[in-house]
């Protein structure tokens, strides 16, 4: 306890060095922390435009379906797979689909879409779709109107109440016809999807394409995203040979390379990072004992044990990095909350650039605790790390030499 008090006093005999190096480490961790969070920000906001909003976590089709996406490669849909589906551990909720590829037109305007026969309100619980309407409304499993994407009924030049055609093969290879109202307008973060997507209540769309009790697809949502990958392979296990289970990462392998590629490109960044941290700190220890080498030689000449001091310098070093960190999250957390609630938002070439890929210029920052605290422990055992080495000299000082620097 005497060294601990000792430690702490010491500090502030100089509070220029000892705020100095605090300065160093509460910036150190503030950056660290304000690049982790865009970067796990702008992934998470990626995942959920383009996974969480259509595509889901985990998706189940007849064998085939996915590498070649045709009505032929369809399933009857029964209680006996949904059941199994929902029954397998992990499973927060299932939603059937019904896909095929159209045209949609109106009036003298017409445009490639892909239209998704769902059920509404089983949908709504697996992607939140009805928090993307932002004209109009939301249907029932039971409405005989359809909902259209932001950016293709703008192409269309159509609003709510309006009609729309769509044209497209039925499931026997017959003409697919039908004349629809528009009953909402939805919004999706994806470029991509904003401009592609039209839904039809599942009993309509089987209608329109003459497919009753047919799905393409089973939408699963997991419990927790992070076990999509354990999920599917106890779905893969409970379900029959000729259904295939289909995770997001193989579904969409190019977005999650370039999430992997940002990834390690980040963690280089961070180590770069981390090691200019790491030059500011040791410099302040090198001034620490370059300045206190009389001092110490003093305390070990009057009868203080070695260990002593070198435990004294290492609390010293504990207490000043440990108060950075601390400093370093409560500046941290402000700045990372505004940046979650107002994004950085890109527009004109580069805002182009992004959508071209399929995705929005928008940057939003985690608010994930895991963050602030894995920065923040990694300065710390970067501080404590370089602490040892004035721990050292310590041990090997020669107090007679010491007096005389």
């Amino acid at each position: 306890m005497m060294l601990l008090l000792l430690a702490w006093r010491n500090l502030w005999r100089n509070p220029n060095r000892s705020l100095i190096t605090m300065a160093s480490v509460w910036c150190a961790v503030v950056l660290a922390i304000a690049m982790s969070s865009l970067q796990k920000g702008v992934f998470d906001h990626l995942v959920a435009n383009v996974v969480s909003f259509y595509t889901g976590y985990v998706q189940v089709h007849r064998v085939g379906y996915h590498s070649e996406q045709t009505l032929e490669n369809s399933f009857l849909l029964t209680d006996s797979i949904q059941n199994a589906v929902l029954s397998s551990p992990g499973v927060a909720s299932v939603t059937p689909r019904l896909e095929a590829f159209a045209l949609a037109s109106t009036g003298e305007k017409t445009k490639g879409c892909l239209v998704t026969g769902i059920a509404p309100e089983s949908e709504d619980r697996v992607t939140r779709l009805r928090s993307k309407v932002v004209a109009g409304e939301y249907s029932g499993d039971s409405s005989q109107r359809i909902l259209i994407a932001e950016g293709l009924a703008g192409r269309l030049q159509t609003g709510v109440g309006d009609t729309v055609i769509l044209l497209g093969q039925g499931y026997y290879g017959a003409t697919a016809a039908g004349k629809y109202a528009v009953g909402g307008i939805l919004h999706f973060g994806s470029p991509d999807l904003n401009d592609q997507l039209v839904f039809l209540p599942l009993a309509l769309a089987q209608h329109w394409l003459d497919a009753p009790g047919l799905a393409t697809t089973l939408v699963v949502s997991p419990g927790r995203p992070a076990d999509t990958e354990a999920n599917a392979a106890l779905l893969r296990a409970a379900l029959p040979a000729d259904f295939e289970t289909l995770t997001w990462q193989e579904m969409m392998p190019d977005i999650y390379e370039h999430i992997q590629t940002d990834t390690a490109s980040g963690a280089i960044i961070l180590a770069v990072l981390y090691l200019l941290i790491s030059f500011g700190i040791f410099a302040t220890l090198l001034m620490m004992l370059a300045e206190r080498q009389r001092e110490f030689g003093m305390l070990v000449a009057l009868g203080m044990k070695k260990w002593q001091l070198a435990r004294m310098v290492m609390f010293e070093s504990v207490f000043i990095t440990l108060t950075g960190c601390l400093l370093g999250i409560l500046v941290s957390i402000p700045l990372v909350w505004w940046l979650n609630r107002h994004p950085i938002r890109f527009g004109g070439e580069i805002a182009e650039i992004y959508e071209r890929f399929g995705f929005e210029a928008v940057f939003p920052a985690s608010l994930a605790p895991s963050i602030f605290w894995n920065q923040a422990i990694a300065v710390l055992v970067i501080g404590l790390l370089l602490s040892s080495y004035p721990v050292i000299k310590v041990l090997y000082l020669k107090p007679v030499e010491a007096m005389q620097a």
